[in-house]
C-alpha cells in the first residue's frame, strides 16, 4: 500500500488503462477527511465496506395483498 500525505485542495492522479481518476482533498475535519473522485463513467468508484453486500442484504418494501 503507498500511503501519501496530502494537503487541503491538493490532488492525486491515477491512470488507468489511460483513462485519468483524479482524487482530491475536499475537507478535513478532526477525525475526518472528505475526498473528491473523478473518474470516467466506466470506472466504478464504490465504498469498501459496500463491496461485499448484495442487493438481497437491504431491506425490501413488501406490498400488502388482500
Amino acid at each position: 500500500m503507498l500511503v501519501l500525505s496530502r494537503k487541503h485542495g491538493e490532488q492525486i492522479e491515477l491512470s488507468m488503462d489511460g483513462q485519468l481518476v483524479t482524487v482530491a482533498v475536499v475537507r478535513i475535519e478532526t477525525g475526518r477527511v472528505r475526498i473528491g473522485i473523478e473518474a470516467p463513467a466506466n470506472i466504478g468508484v464504490r465504498r469498501k465496506e459496500l463491496c461485499g453486500r448484495r442487493r438481497t442484504d437491504r431491506p425490501v418494501a413488501r406490498n400488502s395483498v388482500r
